[in-house]
């Protein structure tokens, strides 16, 4: 049975927290606000903003922050601030169980993929891959701004339009398939091989990355291969694969082969105008209409 957190309304407290690498003071800052004006109340980890070489502060304190933050029953959203690196490091340290008696929206992407797989894994509850809390204006324009609103805040399916001119967006195999929509960054996918990585037999697998070589996305997939971890998938949403060279031969070539459909071009990631979609909520990839839906992550109050 699959765990949704209610969906957030105004006055709802929500926890920022740097679980990976350091964050910018102004984007924090900038994304904070952001939060307050759809009513939230963010509240800040004790050391967010810490910074300890390419880590947000030790792991003790990293680990605190996301622990307190979990723990509390107030809490009904815990935010990251960005990815980077580190959140493999106090992933065991959650007490995931806490969820089902109070479940949390936990939102985040790219190095945020351990503790979503985590959280899945553990307790079967559905969460958002989107932006981090330290908003990059640059990259992220209004539309991605309000895809993040709502699918914190409402109950409504989320539908991403494939775009053909995206890295990866020649990648088109197959028909329609239906399933829970799983993973998230294909460098985290890879690494939680034989540590954590839960079954995604009968799901809808998201596959996005930044600044990979063609030829390490192709190790990475050839892992997930390898290990028997792609046996299952129903289909593949491929999301940005941003700043990583001609990867289109190299996708088609390590999943044309696995007997499903594979959509490629989807705005999900590190690049412009990135969508958020829920994970773990059920998934429908169309490849000849170009789309993917995935009803929403919360429940209606």
């Amino acid at each position: 049975m699959t765990l949704r957190p209610l969906a957030l309304r105004p006055g709802d407290r929500v926890a920022v927290v740097s679980p990976s690498g350091p964050a910018d003071a102004v984007r924090v800052e900038r994304g904070m606000q952001m939060l307050a004006s759809w009513g939230l109340r963010p509240e800040l980890g004790k050391h967010a903003m810490s910074r300890r070489e390419y880590l947000a502060g030790s792991d003790a304190e990293r680990s605190a922050d996301l622990v307190t933050a979990m723990c509390d029953p107030g809490i009904k959203g815990v935010l990251a601030t960005r990815g980077g690196y580190g959140a493999q490091r106090i992933v065991d340290d959650v007490p995931w169980s806490v969820l089902v008696e109070h479940p949390k929206l936990l939102v985040g992407f790219s190095d945020v993929t351990a503790l979503h797989l985590a959280a899945w894994a553990a307790v079967g509850i559905t969460s958002l891959y989107g932006p981090g809390v330290a908003w990059d204006g640059d990259r992220l324009d209004d539309a991605a701004a309000e895809s993040l609103r709502s699918a914190m805040t409402t109950d409504a399916a989320v539908t991403v339009t494939a775009v053909r001119s995206e890295p990866g967006g020649s990648v088109v195999l197959g028909g329609v398939a239906a399933g829970p929509l799983l993973g998230g960054n294909l460098s985290l996918l890879a690494a939680s091989v034989g540590a954590g990585l839960p079954s995604l037999a009968g799901a809808v697998l998201l596959v996005e990355d930044v600044d990979e070589a063609p030829y390490r996305i192709d190790r990475m997939l050839t892992q997930l291969r390898r290990s028997g971890a792609l046996a299952g998938v129903v289909g593949v949403a491929l999301g940005q694969m941003t700043e990583c060279g001609s990867v289109d031969e190299v996708l088609a070539d390590r999943l044309g082969d696995l007997g499903v459909p594979v959509l490629g071009g989807l705005p999900i990631g590190h690049g412009p105008g990135q969508v958020t979609v829920p994970l773990g909520a059920p998934a429908t990839l169309d490849v000849p209409g170009g789309t993917l839906v995935v009803q929403a992550a919360v429940g209606s109050v």
